[in-house]
């Protein structure tokens, strides 16, 4: 369990002059309450969503017209209720409300080369932006793009690719965005889906210290989508090196080309010069996400504009306090939620930092960049934390003067990494582990300027976001014990349902596509989200929560249900830091069926640094700890060396998906183009065999 005292702590003046405590006292004014606490204020938006997000709408300053309704009070989550019914609203308008001609909207790094040692910055100020967004809105109108037609992207993490999402979110139509280490088979198996009426791609990208020419993955694509779906327009990006045009199929058109055609026809904007917005209702859809797909199709999630809006201003304007002066970093691949969750910080007016290329090949590349660009806020993932405390102190190398909040997200944050932030990166920073999920496209618990950090612990929940415990059997836990996560009240960010919805496409696809989403979240309780623990209140923080791991990967020998991370933190504490010698590189826990299925074991795979074997004293030095620092129960019953782990492409560790094989799935149920290793799953599917020859 996490420690009773803080590791960080805003002081007294900090927290009460915090955008959640003006926002309490807001709502205080209004209203004739006495909140007194985040804990308050959290209770109350919980319980009261129609006066909260009304209020979150004025307090954020949302350009649109508001109307009088926000939602049904009394509705539950399976209704999927529409939101601010007479609202009209734009994303893009709101994230360019800024028109400076100083202030740096984006800047562009780049990956250092062999030809270039220093990353290479490109940087735009909100004034160029919104002027370079004008004119891909005329392009896009001259090419026959309207609301509701989808405007897709195989790209990298470029000025050129935010611009195209603003654009297409300013006419109303749908993005789509896959990152460009995407297999192309993956692309064809989202974009076949939404059937995409135009098509953004990068021709190279860097990554690993070399350039990757990226057309012959975008050919396997477009060749994979012949005959499937219309044929989309083309138009490539080149943020590397200048274009070679003489290898490009002639119907395709250069970014250059494509701006210039907007800029001489001038379409989509007013005799001002003021782009027309096409303000849609709130709950009309602004872009598709996709869920992994580890064992089938990816599922199409669509978000409606309105509700990324008003959740992005609330978690950033009022919890999260980013401001205009604000150097926003975080590092994502276009086919990431946390790319549409960066882009939106456009809506503070902050300056964001665009990364592309290998986070890790220099380890201090990153940090450097904290330094020369003065990032703030400062976004990454455990994973890339994990393997950063193994052979890197940052505050060794770096000044880090400006940072003042740290963001971690993709997987739990273990406690001995909340020790390596505060030891090795900064000791007065906010540390906060975040977490959401694609679902939502948005968080469900996270930072708060207002709280204290205590360590393995997420802050709190976000408010207006009705988080819960709850037991196998569907009742509401107490606090500090374990269960799964359920959102008991509906919020705006919930999605729409999966693609297609009504009036895209045939009624028999339609319906399919809804009970599809229906049977992925509202039918019976059952084990498939969170796996958390909801701690009981300190210092009026409501509760942190602690990251158990999913709750379809929950690990239940004898009946008694604990989560994998709680054996991960052992290994890491023990056997992964530099005073072990690094000697477990990565690990994987799942749980195996015995007796018929009335039971299982718990099946440990380590992956061991080069050179390094499984030795008997290894295995029973795991043990031990595992043993001393949990319980008998924690203790695996195998432990098995592997030479890798599998990830999907988003860097997520597939436990569900290895449970699934050592228990009898085929490999012909995986979707390889949705792991960045699939070659590695051979090996699981051959030891389970042998494990399963164990219990006949």
């Amino acid at each position: 369990m996490p420690d009773e005292y803080p590791l960080f702590q805003p002081q007294d003046h900090d927290a009460t002059a915090s955008a959640a405590f003006r926002f309490l006292r807001h709502v205080n004014a209004v209203y004739g309450l006495s909140l007194a606490n985040y804990y308050d204020l959290y209770k109350w938006s919980t319980a009261h969503l129609d006066l909260f997000w009304g209020n979150v709408w004025d307090e954020a300053s949302i350009i649109g017209d508001k109307g009088l309704h926000v939602v049904d009070n009394a509705t539950l989550p399976s209704a999927n209720p529409a939101w601010f019914t007479d609202a009209r609203v734009n994303w893009a308008e709101n994230m360019l409300h800024c028109r400076s001609t100083i202030k740096i909207a984006l800047i562009e790094a780049t990956e250092p080369t062999p030809d270039e040692s220093t990353p290479r910055l490109r940087s735009v100020t909100y004034a160029q932006l919104y002027a370079l967004v004008a004119d891909v809105v005329s392009a896009l109108i001259h090419h026959g793009v309207k609301a509701g037609d989808r405007v897709a992207s195989y790209s990298s993490n470029c000025i050129e690719n935010v611009a195209a999402c603003l654009a297409a979110s300013a006419i109303g139509g749908i993005w789509v965005s896959a990152a460009a280490d995407f297999g192309s088979t993956g692309v064809m198996e989202r974009l076949e889906q939404v059937q995409p009426k135009i098509i953004f791609s990068v021709d190279a990208v860097v990554y690993n210290h070399k350039i990757h020419q990226h057309l012959p993955k975008l050919r396997a694509l477009l060749a994979g989508l012949t005959n499937k779906i219309p044929t989309p327009k083309v138009v490539i990006m080149s943020t590397i090196s200048q274009p070679d045009t003489q290898s490009w199929e002639s119907d395709w058109i250069g970014w250059e080309s494509f701006v210039k055609e907007g800029q001489e026809r001038k379409l989509g904007r007013s005799e001002s010069g003021e782009i027309e917005w096409t303000r849609l209702p709130f709950d009309a859809p602004l872009w598709i996400l996709f869920s992994s797909g580890t064992t089938g199709r990816p599922k199409p999630i669509v978000h409606r504009a309105g509700g990324m809006l008003l959740q992005a201003k609330k978690e950033f304007a009022i919890c999260g306090d980013l401001r205009p002066d604000d150097v926003f970093f975080y590092y994502t691949t276009t086919g990431w939620m946390m790319w549409n969750f960066l882009v939106s910080g456009l809506s503070i007016g902050c300056t964001l930092i665009l990364y592309d290329g290998s986070p890790l090949r220099d380890v201090g590349l990153l940090w450097k960049l904290v330094d020369d660009l003065g990032i703030t806020i400062f976004g990454t993932s455990a994973k890339y934390l994990d393997h950063l405390s193994k052979n890197y102190r940052p505050r060794d190398h770096h000044r880090l003067e400006t940072l003042r909040h740290i963001y971690s997200t993709g997987s739990p944050l273990a406690p001995p990494l909340f020790d390596y932030v505060y030891e090795h990166i900064k000791p007065n920073v906010l540390l906060g582990s975040i977490t959401g999920g694609t679902d939502i496209c948005s968080l469900f618990a996270g930072m708060c300027t207002a709280l204290p950090v205590f360590r393995g612990e997420i802050q709190c929940r976000m408010l207006g976001m009705a988080v819960e415990s709850f037991s196998p059997a569907g009742s509401l836990n107490p606090p500090d014990e374990a269960g799964e996560l359920v959102c008991t009240r509906p919020f705006p960010c919930m999605p729409l349902g999966f693609w297609p919805l009504p009036g895209f496409a045939s009624e028999t696809d339609v319906r399919a596509a809804q009970e599809r989403f229906y049977q992925s979240y509202f039918a019976e309780f059952e084990d498939h989200g969170d796996h958390i623990v909801i701690t009981r209140s300190k210092m009026g923080n409501g509760g942190g929560l602690v990251m158990l791991g999913r709750s379809d990967g929950v690990l239940n020998p004898g009946g008694i249900r604990f989560g994998s991370s709680e054996i991960y933190e052992v290994l890491d504490t023990c056997f992964s830091s530099p005073a072990a010698g690094h000697a477990i590189v990565d690990y994987l826990a799942v749980g195996q069926k015995t007796d018929g299925g009335a039971d299982e074991r718990v099946v440990l795979f380590v992956k061991l640094a080069p050179g390094q074997e499984l030795s008997s004293d290894l295995e029973a030095k795991m043990k031990a700890e595992i043993r001393t620092r949990r319980s008998p129960r924690h203790v695996p019953a195998k432990i098995i060396q592997v030479s890798d782990v599998p990830y999907t492409l988003n860097g997520k560790r597939v436990e569900v998906l290895v449970k699934k094989i050592i228990n009898g799935a085929p490999l012909s149920s995986v979707n390889p183009a949705t792991l960045s290793n699939p070659e590695c799953l051979t090996f699981y599917h051959d030891i389970g065999e042998k494990l399963r020859a164990e219990y006949p």
